[in-house]
This record gives C-alpha cells, sequence and structure tokens, in this order.
C-alpha cells in the first residue's frame, strides 16, 4: 500500500480517488507544514500546490519518495533538477487549467481595454461619469501571442471570434505547424512592434526570465496593451512601471507576478493596471481538473505505467501509443541485462523500422532494464542515463535500414568483461511483443514471466530428461521454444515455467553432461 502526502489544500475529487485506490492518504494542515521534513520519510509520494516550496534538502528527506505532484502546470516551486538526481518523478497538471486561463486571459483583457474596475469603483463610489471611461475595441486590432502553446492557441482561437489579427512568436514551433495552425509566425522583435495587444503565454526559464525588459517594453507600439496570464517573472516589472509612467502603454493586466504574494505595491496600485491574484486557475471546474489530474498521475506513476507524463522525463511523454514500444525495450533491456554476470560496459540499441521519435524514449527504457538486474528497482527512466554515466557505461543509439524480415525490430547487445549477449524483438500484431532473435539465435517467445535458458548440445534426450525433472521438483512448464545451430551442434530451450525452479534442481540439471549453461529469469509479468 502506497503512502501518499498532501501538504497544501486538494480539491475532495482527487483525494477521493487516491484514497478508493486503496492507498494511505496524509492530509497535512497549514499549521504542521513545518514538520514536513520530519514526516517526508515515511511516504512514497508528496502532492502539492504553490504553497511548499520541494527544496533539495526536502527531496534527501523522502528516503522512500518516489514522485512529487504538483497539482497545477508550474513547477516554479520544485527542485526538479534535484528531483532527477534522486531518480524522483515530477509529474503535474499540465492541462487541468487550460481553459480557465484562456477565459481569464480574455476577461483581463476586456477589462482593461474596456476600463470595466475603474468604472465599477466609480459607480460604486457614487459617480456617473460616462465620458471618463472611453475604452477600445479589439474588432481589428493585431493580437501578439507570446507563446503559442495549448493556451496560446485557444486565446488566439477566441481571439479571431473578436476579429482581432494573431500574430506569433514561439521558438519550438515550426513554420509548417505555425501554417496548419494559421497564425502568422514572427520573430519576438517584430510581433512587440506590430502588436496592438501582446499576451504572454510562455513558462519561467533561465531563458524567458525579463524576456520583455525595458527594451523590449518600449519596442511595443505606442499605445499598445500587455496581458499576463502565464507566469511572473517574465515581465521585468520596475521596466514595466517605467515604461506606463512614460506614457508609451496605454495600459498591462496581470495575473501573475515574479514575487507572490506581492510585497512591492508599485505596479499593482499603478493606475494604468488592472490586476488579480493570480486567480487564472481559480475556477470550480480547474480546480477538480486540477486535484483529479494530479492524482490519477500520481497513481499511474507509483504503479510504474510507461505512458506517464513527467516533467522530468529525458524525453517527451510518449503516451499510450508508444507505451508497448517502451515496454519491449525495458524488457529487452531486463533480458540481457539478466543474461551478463560480468562488468557492463556498454549498451548498443539498433533499430529497424522504428519511428524516430520513439528510438530515444525505447532507447531509455532498454538502459533501465538492462541496469535494474545489476542496480535494483530505484532504477527509473528518469535516472537510467544519469547512473549508466555515472558508471561509465557507454550507451549507443543506431538505426538501420532493411527489414531484418519484420516490420519493427529492437535489439539489444550488452558487452562487458565476460563478452556480449544480444537479444531482438518486435511485435506480432497489436502489441504482442516477442523476443525473435536471443544470441543471433532464430527463436520466438514472449518476454514476461519466469523463464528458464538452457543451452546444450544438440543430442536426442536433453529436454526430456530436463522435464523429468522439473516434474519431479513440482514444477510445472507454461511453452517450450527451441533454436538450434546446426554449425556448432548446439540448441537453445527457453521454457516458461510457473514457479521458481529451486537451486538444487538447477544444479542437478546443469550435472547433466550435454547441457552447458542453465539460466533463470523472472521478468515479471
Amino acid at each position: 500500500m502506497y503512502r501518499i502526502l498532501i501538504s497544501d489544500p486538494l480539491d475532495p475529487a482527487g483525494i477521493a480517488i487516491l484514497r478508493d485506490s486503496g492507498a494511505d492518504v496524509h492530509l497535512l494542515p497549514a499549521e504542521e507544514r513545518h514538520r514536513l521534513p520530519e514526516l517526508l520519510p515515511d511516504f512514497d509520494a508528496l502532492v502539492v500546490r504553490s504553497m511548499t516550496q520541494v527544496t533539495a534538502d526536502l527531496l534527501d528527506a523522502g528516503k522512500r519518495l518516489k514522485v512529487v505532484g504538483r497539482a497545477g502546470i508550474g513547477v516554479d516551486n520544485v527542485d526538479v533538477k534535484a528531483a532527477t538526481e534522486r531518480g524522483i518523478l515530477v509529474v503535474n497538471a499540465p492541462t487541468a487549467n487550460v481553459i480557465s486561463a484562456t477565459e481569464h486571459t480574455f476577461a483581463l483583457l476586456l477589462s482593461l481595454a474596456r476600463r470595466v474596475p475603474d468604472a465599477c469603483a466609480s459607480l460604486r463610489g457614487g459617480a456617473w461619469e460616462r465620458k471618463k471611461f472611453v475604452g477600445v475595441e479589439l474588432s481589428g486590432k493585431a493580437l501578439g501571442v507570446v507563446g503559442f502553446g495549448r493556451i496560446g492557441q485557444r486565446v488566439a482561437a477566441r481571439a479571431r471570434a473578436f476579429e482581432m489579427e494573431v500574430l506569433a512568436y514561439d521558438p519550438f514551433l515550426g513554420d509548417e505547424a505555425a501554417k496548419r495552425l494559421g497564425v502568422e509566425l514572427l520573430d519576438l522583435d517584430e510581433l512587440l512592434e506590430r502588436s496592438d495587444v501582446v499576451t504572454l503565454h510562455t513558462p519561467l526559464t533561465d531563458a524567458t526570465r525579463h524576456l520583455l525588459d525595458g527594451e523590449r517594453l518600449r519596442r511595443m507600439r505606442q499605445g499598445a496593451l500587455l496581458i499576463n496570464c502565464g507566469r511572473g517573472g517574465v515581465v521585468d516589472e520596475q521596466a514595466l512601471v517605467e515604461v506606463l509612467d512614460e506614457g508609451h502603454l496605454a495600459g498591462a493586466a496581470l495575473d501573475v507576478f515574479s514575487r507572490e504574494p506581492v510585497e512591492d505595491l508599485t505596479l499593482v496600485q499603478h493606475p494604468k493596471v488592472v490586476v488579480t491574484p493570480h486567480i487564472g486557475a481559480q475556477t470550480r471546474e480547474a480546480q477538480e481538473r486540477i486535484s483529479t489530474q494530479t492524482a490519477h498521475m500520481i497513481l499511474e506513476s507509483l504503479g510504474g505505467s510507461l505512458a506517464v507524463t513527467a516533467v522530468n522525463l529525458p524525453f517527451a511523454s510518449t503516451g499510450v501509443r508508444g507505451e508497448p514500444y517502451l515496454a519491449l525495450g525495458e524488457r529487452l533491456g531486463r533480458l540481457a541485462g539478466s543474461l551478463f554476470d560480468g562488468g557492463l560496459e556498454g549498451i548498443e540499441v539498433r533499430f529497424w523500422g522504428v519511428e524516430e521519435n520513439l528510438q530515444l524514449p525505447v532507447g531509455v527504457a532498454v538502459l533501465k532494464g538492462a541496469l535494474t538486474p545489476f542496480l535494483g528497482e530505484s532504477l527509473n527512466f528518469v535516472n537510467a542515463e544519469r547512473v549508466a554515466a555515472s558508471r561509465g557505461i557507454e550507451v549507443v543509439r543506431s538505426v538501420h535500414s532493411g527489414s531484418m524480415g519484420y516490420p519493427q525490430l529492437v535489439e539489444v547487445e550488452v558487452r562487458g568483461t565476460e563478452g556480449t549477449r544480444q537479444v531482438a524483438g518486435t511485435f506480432f500484431g497489436e502489441g504482442d511483443s516477442r523476443v525473435v532473435f536471443l544470441d543471433h539465435q532464430r527463436l520466438e517467445f514472449r518476454p514476461h514471466g519466469r523463464l528458464l535458458l538452457v543451452r546444450n548440445a544438440d543430442v536426442p534426450g536433453v529436454i526430456g530428461r530436463l522435464g523429468t525433472l522439473l516434474g519431479e521438483a513440482s514444477v510445472n512448464i507454461g511453452d517450450i521454444h527451441l533454436a538450434r545451430d546446426r554449425a556448432n551442434q548446439q540448441a537453445l530451450a527457453v521454457l516458461r515455467i510457473d514457479s521458481e525452479v529451486p537451486a538444487e534442481v538447477l544444479e542437478r540439471v546443469l550435472a547433466d553432461a550435454q547441457v552447458e549453461a542453465v539460466r533463470q529469469i523472472d521478468l515479471g509479468r
């Protein structure tokens, strides 16, 4: 039973999912948050919002911690690098507040364009000042979207309904994708110069911190509007105050800030600024989705799902479609590693007919599987490459043409002090994975369960005697797969067995003069 610690308030829907799974869920009251380092060693997962700071020191305290769930999009309060170094998955809810954030962007834009907050305050104060609050229309204006991801694209779609022209800046968006999305792709400076309204939807990274500094703010059109419902820190707030004071910009609407809660009120009290206290995701629907998505992600991570979307995976999530390939890669790696006794020096993964976007994930899965027999279950997709590098294990991926007799084929070769071992696998039908080569001998079996591998002289009677020994030990044989190397007069048998073969029975098998090697491997379900 997994133990999950929730240190910040979370919508009840997600808590119910975690508890219904059978997990032991502990809710940490705010007044006990200081005890987090003391309590964390007993938990498998930690769930936080924005209040808990997940530092390297806190992660060190999580001796059995496997996953940190950030209930929201941003992970600014989680030391992702430290988590990666410790092999801890960091997951979030990347799509849960997309609609709410999109709609809040327009709430701020319309409030700023039509001066709604000032007009509301004036009327509540008893005045009737219709002519004082002259706004601007959105129709016919150019909207510059900085960061054309999930939210940026939805903002663009709604802007078109307001008859706005949409421009976009996104260094990760290609020309073909921009054409498909129907948006004009520009560099940042040109976008700023051509836009009547600029809206920001980028993550906060070293590259985007103060992306809009004083120089770039002054590149914006005279009288333009700035909207930031993305991340605080993307705008240089001191420079923004100066540009507003100069009258270059007509106004700004902000939901996020470089420091939260806001301490310096200079910007938020500026007469040309509309502000909200980071409420872009504060809708009933978004809060429930954030909670439930995070809960599902936590459970999938703890359950070892290969399709989990983690912030710190060394590759983009392959989703459900790629899961069979990752499973095949991990099983092939584990089989190859289990065949090896000596020190591991290198691993090569060769691909035939496997899509390019799957090659890196499958390579990492192979690495995880191959190292697990040596290093144990603490290995995962997050830390496999780092662990291999720290031990001087060379990892090579290569792509080959030709069919090798199969539409897709993944071959794994491990090498070290005792030579090399090789396995290769493919799919028969929808997700039905098979090993089709073992040490360059062609045979076919499914890579799961408990296997007994026997290499023997290619003479009559060996398999019969083997079956008798296993029968006498009450070890049932599920299926048998055979291969022959006529040139060397050797044979290979792979037996799927229902239970572990006792050590003394293995010794009796090996005592057969015709048996050269025997190995028992458990590949799991």
